[in-house]
């Protein structure tokens, strides 16, 4: 067991619009947390490493908090913002200092006493004298001196350290775990409904994640950690990708955007595509982006308790994906059921599995034997009567597989050559469904003059 402390974990809490997502912003010094004058933009809680001075902590960003019937979407928001205050060792609850305390404050200040932990009262936005009423309101909530901030422009920052470090002095936490590191980053992309939020939460065993039929229910990239067969994972939920003629609100373009962010930082995307519906034009866009951008990709077809013919359709699936996606030849295709859990150890075995290949690294020796094969089965054309000449290739680098060829000239080798060596490179090395890059350059073999020189 470790002798350090395990990080303070702090939940910012309040009703919508009030600033959380700004200041949480702020502390983990990044914009990752969407903000937008709607209220109501933030729906699953999301997590950050913060520092505020010399005080690192985790801080959660929560949905605004809202009196709704419980089987409501903005009820079921309500219940995981208060699991996320639950899970928290203290809870800095937000004010509109130029508001004032409304009734809604009142409501919810009740609610969390009710949770009995450390919380330290914030009274956001008071950059200004508009703001003093407001202050002297918070006393009526009970939770002592409000400490007046203004998120967006970074005022009260000094105050709220020494405010957090009270705080923390009145919290029992338990020696640290042994740290596991990031773990693999997943990203579990498709079209909107397509049952990526419950794909996660049925990977977790628990309602982690906000899920509704409502088409646009997740807005942020939300990161949740799972504990795998002895793999550390980092999952990311996404909003889901429409064609961008349809991407037309504000708010749904910051999502996106998140989403597209998701899939660069990822080493592996699961695209998460509708068996009643499977290679929709914009899957076929999905993976082509999450090609391009280089990442290793696994193709889940979700709902498939809903197929009657599951064999022929499961070949079916397999010819289209061959068919439509050759630049990712090879792709694993798992059938899954995200409703129930059935199919999902077969989906992560093929994450692991296409996570290793991504990696793959391939011996120059190897290498060059092979091109020697390849280049006396088939000859690269001669172009105006001269001959190119393959002289080398070596790996520059995984994530993905990147491929150098020497070439005498690599301006007007035929692209179908190209394709030619890749799907080598694909077949030989055993390189299923990740992107694979083949570089061309002009020169010789590049280390034979250091073998001459010795």
């Amino acid at each position: 067991m470790s002798d350090t402390l395990r990080p303070l974990r702090v939940a910012i809490v309040g009703r919508p619009n009030v600033g959380k997502s700004t200041l949480f912003n702020r502390l983990v010094a990044q914009k990752i947390a969407l903000v937008d004058d709607e209220p109501g933009v933030t729906r699953d809680w999301r997590e950050g490493e913060a520092r505020l001075g010399d005080l690192h902590f985790t801080v959660v960003d929560t949905a605004g908090l809202e009196e709704a019937p419980d089987e409501t979407l903005t009820g079921r928001m309500q219940a995981q913002s208060q699991t996320a205050i639950a899970a928290a060792d203290l809870a800095l609850f937000m004010i509109d200092a130029r508001a004032g305390v409304t009734p809604a404050d009142t409501h919810f200040a009740r609610l969390l006493r009710g949770f009995d932990k450390p919380t330290v009262l914030v009274a956001n936005k008071a950059e200004s004298h508009a703001a003093d009423p407001g202050l002297l309101e918070a006393y009526e909530l009970g939770f002592g001196d409000p400490v007046a901030i203004s998120a967006e422009h970074g005022e009260g920052m000094a105050d709220l350290l020494d405010a957090l470090r009270a705080a923390d002095a009145a919290v029992d936490r338990e020696a640290a775990a042994a740290d596991e590191g990031p773990g693999l980053r997943i990203a579990v992309v498709g079209r909107p409904n397509a049952g990526k939020s419950t794909l996660i939460n049925r990977l977790l065993g628990e309602d982690r994640l906000l899920t509704s039929d409502e088409a646009g229910t997740t807005r942020d990239a939300i990161a949740v950690d799972l504990d795998w067969r002895g793999h550390h994972l980092r999952l990311f939920d996404t909003a889901g990708l429409r064609r961008r003629s349809r991407v037309d609100a504000k708010l749904e373009k910051l999502a996106v955007g998140d989403a597209l962010r998701a899939i660069r930082f990822a080493e592996v995307v699961v695209l998460l595509v509708d068996a009643e519906r499977p290679f929709d034009r914009q899957d076929l866009h999905i993976a082509d982006l999450v090609e391009r951008e280089g990442r290793a990709i696994v193709l889940a077809v979700n709902k498939w308790d809903l197929v009657e013919d599951r064999q022929a359709m499961l070949a079916d699936l397999r010819e289209q994906a061959s068919r439509l996606l050759p630049q990712l030849a090879g792709v694993h295709l798992v059938t899954v059921t995200a409703r129930t859990g059935k199919g999902l150890d077969r989906l992560l075995e093929a994450v692991i599995a296409t996570h290793e290949v991504w990696n793959r690294r391939i011996p120059t020796a190897r290498l060059n034997a092979w091109l020697k094969g390849m280049l006396e089965r088939h000859p690269p054309p001669a172009v105006s009567g001269r001959r190119i000449r393959l002289r080398y290739m070596t790996q520059a680098k995984a994530r993905p597989p990147t491929f150098v060829a020497f070439c005498s000239r690599p301006d007007v080798l035929p692209a179908a050559y190209t394709r030619y060596l890749v799907h080598g490179l694909r077949d030989d090395f055993d390189l299923p469904g990740v992107p694979i890059r083949l570089l061309l350059r002009k020169g010789d073999n590049p280390y034979e003059k250091k073998k001459r020189g010795r």
